[in-house]
């Protein structure tokens, strides 16, 4: 195996690739003030933004599930690589050679297993891109497209290919690029045969999958021949890069302009995605071979920041397979903040077949949002019932009003619970009205909705609130206490303000710090060279502090406090030197009623001599305390 990165390499990386550059693939992040930006965590869910990204520090941490890190971190835990397979797949983003400690530069097959199952990817989507320009073979893949309003250029920009006929040509074309058949087999692309891997798929039209961050992982393919007997759209099979539950096709295409409108459209299929974009409707995704879930909601609230002017727009077909999927999408609709609709064509074509029909400005009139997916429900569950008899409106009202009594907005939900009432034909609209009331009420009480206020504060408040942490043990780490609120603004100073809180910072003791992390976090800072070092060298000085913590537990303090925001606007040396009092003269008095204690205890016939170096040290810090009073950061 090859040995380890180098150190300097390692920093090259860290310092070529920007933070916000990496974490804006798979986010939308807006300013959050004092240089940072901040987001929905990838990694927990969430309503309100509480992931935040420093750029200058190079950092990142969720105030809600406590992750933290580096570009590094963030990259292993988003797509689950190892330290190295990170670091390999940014220094190949910024152009970097990686070297080797035990073992030179990295031969191919020696990198990580995800970096070399993404590479094969890519490779065999480009061999069979070039099959559908070229081969004479892929002419009925060619015809597909071209029956269907796609051109040479469309499918190059959306990278369709053709997989020939054969057993085994891009199997035997990986191999020649240094692929083993163990490899190719765990990839997807090939799968055992009588006599060893085969392609796994052979005469179909195929459309890459990209991941959001836009590595190829896996592949959809569609069938051409009637003597194929497989089924008509074949997948990728689950791998170590493809969950078919956990990708959007398009996503990679479409991300950009989601994040920026806020909106976007869901549709059935890689053509419809394909029409869509071609129409100018470029925030279309689709499943990949199967249903909108949970997992999908989260790509999309990621990019969406569950705003109140997100628009998620459902297209399906008018059948009744189309208005199943329409209802089992309305089932995961309380997941997203944003409105959700559904646009069907009147005469129930999906965009591919609207945009051949009747051109582009059919799909983009396709999508504008007009009717609320809530609505669509309500329609089709009281459209199954007989509305003539007392007994057909009361059943509908059962199965309908728990679906009204899951809208978000309450002011929406009184409003919907009245047109209810009108399409099932009941005159007493207040009695459906409370009904669906009770029921919403029934199901906050049973935890049906987050019980949590949809603004949980800033981060400050947030640890006001918190119980205490695991790590270290102590004292409940809360805000409210101000000898901790100060040590805490110490520390962020000393980690992102080093040069203002230098050297005096250097001279403060461990036990200046009465939170136990807080003091963790001190030790880290003296083990890494002091806050003088961060003047010198800034971003290794973070990075030195975060491996020089004991734990993780500690590391992630180190990163939180980088990043969170210091309490006072302006911050400049007369607010540190403030903070460096406040935390000194805290310390001294701390000491005074130590030392007042002991002089009591000498004072009922201790030894004399010791007595009087008692109250030589009591007079000492009291003149110092004094000093502090008057002359502030001066008498430090």
């Amino acid at each position: 195996m090859a040995g380890r990165i180098n150190d300097e390499d390692v920093k090259a990386v860290r310092d070529a690739v920007p933070i916000d550059a990496v974490v804006s693939e798979y986010l939308q992040l807006r300013n959050a003030g004092g240089g940072n930006l901040k987001g929905l965590c990838p990694f927990h869910d969430e309503k309100s933004p509480s992931f935040q990204v420093s750029p200058g520090k190079g950092l990142f941490h969720c105030f809600g599930c406590q992750e933290g890190g580096d570009t590094i971190t963030f990259v292993m835990k988003i797509d689950h690589l190892t330290f190295s397979e990170a670091v390999e797949r940014l220094a190949a983003q910024a152009g970097i050679t990686l070297r080797y400690e035990e073992g030179g530069y990295n031969p191919a097959h020696q990198r990580g297993e995800r970096i070399r199952l993404v590479e094969a990817h890519k490779i065999a989507a480009e061999w069979y891109a070039e099959q559908l320009a070229l081969s004479p073979e892929a002419e009925a893949g060619r015809v597909f497209l071209a029956e269907r309003g796609f051109d040479q250029a469309a499918a190059q920009h959306f990278g369709v290919g053709y997989s020939p006929q054969g057993w085994d040509h891009l199997t035997r074309f990986l191999r020649g690029k240094g692929f083993t058949d163990k490899e190719l087999v765990l990839s997807g692309l090939s799968q055992e045969g009588r006599r060893g891997p085969i392609d796994r798929f052979r005469g179909r039209l195929m459309w890459p999958i990209r991941d959001i961050g836009g590595d190829v992982v896996g592949f959809g393919a569609r069938k051409l021949y009637e003597a194929d007997n497989g089924p008509k759209y074949l997948n990728t099979p689950d791998t170590a890069l493809y969950r078919k539950s956990q990708v959007l096709y398009g996503i990679d295409l479409a991300k950009k302009e989601i994040a920026k409108t806020s909106r976007a459209v869901v549709v059935e299929g890689y053509t419809d995605v394909m029409a869509c974009h071609l129409a100018g409707v470029t925030t279309a995704i689709a499943t990949c071979g199967t249903a909108f879930g949970g997992d999908h909601i989260k790509i999309l609230r990621r990019l969406l920041m569950d705003n109140g002017s997100a628009r998620v727009i459902f297209t399906f077909d008018g059948d009744a397979a189309g208005q199943k999927a329409a209802l089992r999408a309305f089932e995961d609709d309380q997941k997203f903040a944003a409105e959700t609709y559904i646009a069907i064509a009147p005469d129930g074509m999906d965009p591919c077949d609207l945009r051949l029909a009747k051109g582009d400005e059919a799909v983009a009139d396709l999508v504008e949002p007009r009717t609320p997916l809530f609505e669509f429900a309500l329609r089709q569950i009281v459209g199954r019932y007989d509305l003539d008899t007392p007994a057909g409106r009361a059943a509908a009202l059962d199965e309908a009003a728990p679906v009204v009594a899951r809208i978000k907005n309450t002011g929406a939900q009184h409003e919907v619970a009245v047109q209810l009432a009108g399409l099932l034909g009941i005159l007493d609209t207040q009695f459906v009205v409370k009904r669906v009331a009770q029921l919403a009420r029934w199901a906050r009480e049973r935890g049906g909705r987050d019980p949590r206020p949809a603004d949980r504060g800033a981060p400050q408040q947030q640890w006001a609130a918190q119980a205490p942490r695991s790590g270290p043990s102590g004292p409940a780490l809360t805000l409210r206490n101000p000898v901790f609120a100060t040590e805490r603004e110490l520390l962020k100073l000393a980690l992102q303000r080093p040069e203002l809180v230098s050297p005096a910072f250097d001279a403060y003791g461990i036990d200046e710090f009465t939170a136990p992390p807080y003091a963790a976090v001190r030790q880290a800072v003296l083990d890494a060279g002091g806050a003088e070092y961060g003047v010198q060298d800034p971003q290794e000085y973070l990075v030195r502090v975060r491996e020089a913590a004991p734990d993780d537990t500690v590391r992630a303090m180190v990163t939180e406090l980088a990043v969170e925001p210091i309490m006072k606007r302006a911050v400049d040396e007369v607010y540190a030197g403030t903070v460096l009092v406040q935390v000194r003269r805290r310390a001294v008095e701390r000491r005074i009623r130590d030392v007042q204690s002991q002089m009591t205890r000498l004072s009922t016939g201790g030894d004399q001599a010791q007595l009087a170096a008692v109250q030589n040290e009591l007079w000492i810090l009291q003149q110092y305390d004094q000093a502090l009073r008057e002359h502030g950061a001066a008498a430090l």
